[in-house]
């Protein structure tokens, strides 16, 4: 009985000591390379990569800066209006993670 308690984890004793420093391979982890890259990336971009939603991404930003301090900037916004006026339709910002100093 002794070794297969040995055996099965217990939920007062964790199977093993964590570390410190984020998970690698992370969602997070993902998108902030993404807003590293020199070209940085869409809101589309990050959604595919992720299979978060658009507000999701948006959120996630916000959160950067609130919890972390990493501001994220817009490196260009793009806007499409067709012929008739449509709006925004196919209209896409690109975000970065702002340089220091």
């Amino acid at each position: 009985m002794d070794a297969l308690r040995a055996a099965v984890p217990s939920p007062r004793r964790p199977a093993q000591a964590r570390t410190t420093g984020p998970r690698q391979g992370t969602k997070q982890q993902a998108v902030l390379a993404l807003l590293r890259r020199p070209e940085g990336a869409t809101v589309a971009q990050i959604a595919e990569a992720t299979g978060w939603a658009n507000h999701t991404v948006r959120g996630f930003f916000a959160g950067l800066k609130k919890r972390h301090g990493i501001v994220v900037e817009v490196l260009e916004r793009v806007r499409q209006v067709g012929p008739n006026k449509q709006g925004a339709k196919g209209s896409y910002t690109v975000y970065r993670i702002a340089e220091a100093g």
